[in-house]
Parts: C-alpha cells; structure tokens; sequence
C-alpha cells in the first residue's frame, strides 16, 4: 500500500477526550475513528490488525474441531424468557428494540440461547455429539458507562466458541484443549508472556470458570500471580481454601493489575434444560446435552496489545498481527533515482509474499521517521539519496530501535529474515 493513497491520516497530537491509551494511540495514528462513547470504527490500517488477530484465533479453533457460522444480532424476545434473561432486573445491558407491528426484539450481547435452540434441529441421538460451534459477531452491551477505549465498548466484535458434548469426561476433554488454545493465541499474538490463566468464580455451573489475564496497568482487574506455576487467582475467589486447593504458596504469590483477555467456563445444562436440547444416549434415554462457553473480544486483544507494547514514541506492533511487515520510508521523494529505487525494492518484496506499506508521501524526514514510529510496523527500511549513492541502508527495528546497516547486495536477504 501507497501511504499516499491512504484516506486516513495520523495526528500530531493525541485526542484529547481520550483517557485510555490504546484508544488515544489507535486514533492518533490513524487505526480507528471514534463515533461515541464505546463505539468505533475501523479504518484500513485497524481493520489489517483486526483481520489478523480473528485469522490466529480461526485457526486455532479450526484446529481444536471447531465449526464457524455466524448467528444473527437479532434476537427473539420469547427464546430468553425461557431462560429468563430477556428480564432487565436480570440482564441490565440490553439494547431492545421494535419491529413495525411492535413485536419487542434485542441485539445480542451473546448467543448461547440462539445457538442451543438452533442445534435442536441437528442433536437428536449421542451419535450427534461432541460438536464444536463457533463464530466471530459483533456484541452490543448497553454499558452504563464505556470506558477504556477499545477494550470496553457498547459495539465490539466477539468470538463465541459453544461445546456440546455428551458426558461430564468428553466435555472435560474438549475443555482442556480449548484452555491450552488460548495459551496459544496469546502466545501468537505477542502477550504469551504476560497472559495467565487465572481461576475465577464458576458461578451456579461449577467452582471455577477459567479467565485469561494480561498483566497492565489499564486492567480493571487484581489477579495474585504464581510466575513459577504460571497460573492466578482472581481476587474475587481469592482465599486459603482456593489456594490450599491449587497448591499454592500465599507468600510467594504476586498481586498484579491485569486485564481479562478471555474466558472459558462450563454452562453444564442450564440452557439445554430450559431450551430442552437433549439426546438419547445408547439406551435409548433422553438426556439434556452438557454445554461449555468460550470467548475472546478481538477489540479488547487489538487494545490490551497496544497497552502493553506501546512505548513513548508510539504503537510497536508484534509481527503476527502488524498492518504490515516492513514499512520502507522514501526520503527525497522527489528524486527520481531515488523514488525508483524505493519502488524496485517494494515490488521485490511483494513478490517475496511480504506486505509492505511505503511512505511516498511529500513530507520531510522529521514527519516520516515520527509517523513510523507511531505506526508501530516491525520493521522500516529508509530510502534516500545518501543511501543510493553509497549503496549502505539502514534497517531498523521498531521493537528494540536497533539500527542494522546493510549493503545494496544484502538488503532483500535481511528484510526477508
């Protein structure tokens, strides 16, 4: 992509109506575009990461046995009251609304009702199950107060992963492998080493659900952190009976701000009973199907990495889920030798498979080098009429600022690294 030819533009300055800094740094480098309190908007170089974040995820669902569809926002008022969620002294955070002949609707602030009346129409005998079903849609929370930029909104788009299974083990199966794929993609996705599993209220379905923590300062949360077992514990369940069950040490634990990334927890058959989803197992007797939920909001991940991997200058995105892989920036635009050079060097790189943003913009130097860096792409590569001429460039790093000078022979070789 041309820089260019981008309708977006960064600012000098971030918004002042801002507190938290993922969003201030997302909208001052051109990522997003605030429409309210809890709403945005995703602009090009937003919707890249985006993109790259719901691909890691896909994959590893896809690689645990899992399903995608896509539910509708829309949701029927009489499905909920079977589960008596529909019940605003229950649930505080729908958006309801009317059709034309006043029949009352809401948008979905999650799916396990519509997904569990869905599957009466495919769960009929055992040999139906295990089934593994999920979806990346956009949420709405009617939140009485948005805040924290992306990683707390009103709209924001979500993966819901739902399981089916037949029996207390298959599900307790299924569980595990789904708690080690998270691990994974917060691994991929740049926090494997400040993300923790942390045990949390299991609320009516069992002891304990299972949260995703990421340790910053903009977390919401108090988790007490074992770095040697590499798990926490949520202040809300946080006493010596817990800990004296998970063999944990009250000394030797850390107490840390984080922020919940995701979440996995058993659902048992609260909503198969009320939905009546059930299945004749092997001897002909009905039974009601074992349910277990697990999510990950991709705008609170897309944020919490921004909190965490920000630095003064700007964004420093992980290489998995940067806009772009190399950003080449074009000094002396105006030089034609200098401009076919940069544009030579573009086109090889694309071919190469590597994605690649190029500053052709007719700005000074100062303005370029202070945009890359807000913009937060892994690695740049800097074009000008000094380096043409004595065949030496520099190849910088944004993570680290390390400077690596190379020769015109080798540039190909160590952009490809």
């Amino acid at each position: 992509m041309r820089q260019s030819q981008l309708f977006t533009k960064t600012r000098k300055e971030a918004p002042k109506d801002e507190e938290a800094k993922n969003a201030k740094l997302l909208i001052q480098a051109g990522y997003i575009h605030k429409e309210m309190a809890g709403v945005y908007d995703m602009l090009p170089l937003g919707l890249r990461v985006l993109k790259k974040i719901e691909n890691i995820i896909r994959e590893e669902m896809d690689n645990i046995g899992g399903q995608e569809i896509e539910l509708s926002s829309l949701q029927d008022k009489n499905l909920w009251e079977k589960t008596d969620r529909w019940n605003d002294q229950n649930v505080d955070i729908w958006f309801k609304t009317k059709l034309k002949n006043d029949t009352e609707l809401g948008l979905g602030f999650t799916h396990e009702e519509p997904l569990t009346h869905l599957l009466k129409d495919h769960i009929n005998s055992y040999k139906d199950l295990p089934k593994y079903i999920y979806q990346f849609q956009t949420k709405f929370r009617n939140e009485t107060r948005a805040k924290s930029g992306i990683m707390r909104g009103r709209e924001f788009l979500m993966k819901d992963l739902y399981s089916f299974s037949k029996t207390d083990e298959e599900h307790s199966d299924f569980y595990k492998k789904a708690r080690d794929a998270y691990l994974k993609i917060f691994q991929r996705v740049g926090l494997g080493d400040v993300t923790f599993m942390t045990f949390a209220s299991g609320g009516s379905f069992s002891q304990f659900s299972h949260e995703f923590q990421t340790i910053t300062d903009a977390g919401e949360d108090t988790i007490y952190l074992s770095r040697e077992k590499k798990i926490a514990v949520n202040k809300e369940v946080y006493n010596d009976d817990v800990l004296n069950q998970l063999g944990l040490d009250k000394s030797s634990l850390e107490e840390v701000t984080a922020v919940e990334v995701g979440n996995i927890f058993n659902l048992g058959t609260k909503f198969s009973d009320a939905l009546e989803l059930k299945f004749k197992n092997e001897s002909g007797d009905l039974q009601s199907v074992i349910m277990g939920s697990y999510g990950i909001g991709l705008g609170r991940l897309m944020g919490t990495v921004v909190e965490v991997m920000s630095d003064e200058k700007g964004i420093v995105w992980p290489k998995n889920i940067a806009p772009f892989d190399i950003h080449i920036l074009v000094l002396n635009q105006d030089d034609e030798d200098v401009s076919k050079y940069a544009f030579d060097l573009y086109e090889k790189l694309q071919k190469e498979g590597k994605e690649v943003l190029i500053d052709d913009r007719d700005k000074g130097a100062g303005e370029k080098f202070a945009d890359s860096d807000l913009i937060g792409i892994p690695t740049r590569i800097v074009i000008s009429r000094k380096a043409v001429d004595s065949s030496l460039f520099e190849i910088v790093d944004r993570q680290s600022q390390k400077v690596t000078q190379v020769n015109e022979s080798d540039i190909l070789a160590e952009l490809m690294r």
